[in-house]
């Protein structure tokens, strides 16, 4: 089939990559100049690292360099993605530097993608476009003023050199992850660096007692299962059962040891709460010498307030909801960022969206009713590669119609039940049902029970104690694809919508047997590690 696939993150990228590998012609789409979606050059920021652990945010078969750090910087990362496009073909069917503008559903059945003036059919459309790709920025009274007085209002996405920052008073607006990485190189060079906090939030150290890895304790199975999920399973119905005490105290000890090795007391940044309602917020890493500049004087945190205005009066302020005004020559916005699809038609984000602006997909990749459309990276999580990739395999199963799903009123009532659940687990900080964080393991596990198949059950129970390793699920796509009915080789060039004749075939070419049953060495249910 011929597939578009829009996005050149790490889902787009991994997508295209397992769909290649099943034998499909493959265009990626992306309006920035290089690979990468958050991790592009043009939108990484000073201070950017990873969330996750090199390992932990690896695609299967293809590790991080050794020589990365334990953390890798944004360019790194970038690096990094820039070497898997070229390792496995990708690099060759990327358009760079090119916006889709629209995308509709001919009535013939294909998919009618338009960009750069031009329009394109497809078999089948894939959006990878990032969840985190368009910033929320707000909009303050007196902004024109204050802009025309000569300061200077941005998203974090859009600050890239610290130097901009040097000798300025510079007001970084949120608590989040990129919030307080940013703030630490700014704080180097300006003359003021305040950070305006709505809340604040848990933080997890790096090495927790300075000792031991994060990772050791809340990227295993075993820390996913602390958090409770709209199913439990196995030992999960001891902890939220019999075990709920040694459950919390097992979460919230973390947070007690956080309050005391950063000093959080003496500080007044003790978030509210316990440590368990980290969830409900946002899953935080504790950036290295944030707390340290805290504690220096460096940096100036304004906890449970915003700006309510920008003034300019005999120089720039920023007015908070207390009525201080703090100096402001530059305001750099880490403040979330908006999920949206402008490209697809109203009629199909009425089918996608709910009235909340959730995105209703089955296992966070299919939209119910809408043939031959699919999501990949609307599942963020700790493992946001990993769970890319699989999910790339899900794709290329059903779009070859080898995956026995359920029929539209069960997926409707899956995701209906679904969503509730996250809204109850998080409070609704799921952005828009795209963030499946602390359930990022939950996820693989469904997935790949719809394809019936999964890494041997050592393994996983291995992974209960120690940090889940990606690599353990390198053989899960050749695996699958081996099992899939074989595509035709159907690869026209390039066609306009005027018409589907240059293209007729591809799409009813496609086999759509279900995937063989488990019995054969190749078809086996569990594959090695």
């Amino acid at each position: 089939m011929r597939i578009a696939i829009i996005g050149a993150g790490v889902a787009g990228l991994a997508t295209a990559k397992v769909l290649l590998q099943a034998g499909h012609d493959v265009v990626v789409y992306d309006k920035s100049p290089d690979v990468g979606g958050v991790w592009s050059g043009t939108r990484r920021y000073p201070g950017l690292t990873t969330q996750s652990p090199k390992a932990q945010y690896s695609l299967s078969d293809h590790p991080m360099p050794k020589d990365f750090p334990e953390w890798p910087t944004g360019a790194q990362v970038q690096e990094y993605l820039v070497g898997y496009a070229a390792a496995f073909g990708v690099d060759r069917v990327l358009r760079l530097g090119t916006e889709v503008t629209a995308a509709h559903r001919t009535p013939e059945g294909f998919w009618a993608v338009a960009s750069g003036g031009s329009t394109e059919l497809y078999d089948r459309l894939v959006v990878a476009n990032g969840v985190f790709c368009e910033p929320a920025v707000p909009s303050y009274p007196g902004l024109a003023e204050f802009t025309a007085a000569g300061g200077r209002l941005c998203a974090g996405t859009e600050f890239h050199d610290a130097e901009e920052a040097r000798g300025k008073h510079v007001l970084v607006v949120g608590y989040g992850k990129s919030a307080c990485d940013v703030t630490v190189p700014v704080s180097r060079v300006a003359a003021s660096t305040s950070v305006i906090a709505r809340q604040a939030l848990w933080k997890v150290p790096r090495k927790v007692g300075g000792v031991l890895n994060f990772k050791m304790l809340l990227l295993t199975r075993m820390g996913e299962a602390l958090f409770r999920y709209v199913r439990l399973r196995g030992f999960e119905k001891f902890l939220h059962g019999p075990g709920n005490r040694l459950r919390r105290n097992m979460i919230n000890s973390i947070g007690s040891v956080s309050v005391r090795q950063f000093g959080l007391r003496s500080l007044e940044l003790v978030p509210s709460g316990n440590m368990e309602d980290i969830v409900r917020g946002a899953i935080g890493l504790a950036t290295e010498g944030f707390f340290e500049g805290v504690t220096a004087g460096a940096i100036t945190v304004h906890r449970d307030r915003t700006i309510t205005r920008l003034v300019a009066e005999d120089r720039t302020y920023a007015e908070l909801s207390d009525g201080t005004r703090l100096p402001a020559d530059l305001v750099v916005c880490a403040t979330g960022f908006t999920q949206g699809v402008p490209f697809l038609p109203a009629e199909v984000r009425s089918r996608l969206l709910d009235e909340r602006g959730n995105f209703l997909l089955y296992r966070q990749i299919r939209p119910v009713g809408v043939p031959g459309l699919y999501f990949n990276g609307y599942n963020s999580s700790f493992f946001s590669p990993l769970n890319a990739e699989m999910a790339a395999v899900w794709i290329a199963a059903d779009v070859v119609g080898a995956l026995p799903l359920p029929d539209d009123e069960a997926m409707r009532a899956a995701v209906a039940e679904q969503l509730a659940f996250m809204d109850t687990a998080t409070d609704r900080h799921h952005c828009h049902n795209t963030k499946i964080i602390p359930f990022s393991m939950h996820n693989v596990d469904e997935v790949l029970g719809d394809l019936e198949v999964n890494i041997p059950a050592r393994t996983r129970a291995a992974h209960w104690l120690n940090p889940v390793n990606p690599r353990a699920y390198r053989r899960i796509t050749p695996t699958v694809l081996r099992r899939l009915p074989t595509v035709a080789a159907s690869a026209p060039a390039p066609v306009a919508e005027a018409g589907p004749a240059a293209h007729a075939g591809s799409a009813a070419e496609a086999g759509s047997a279900p995937l063989a049953a488990p019995g054969s060495a190749e078809d086996s249910a569990e594959v090695p590690a």
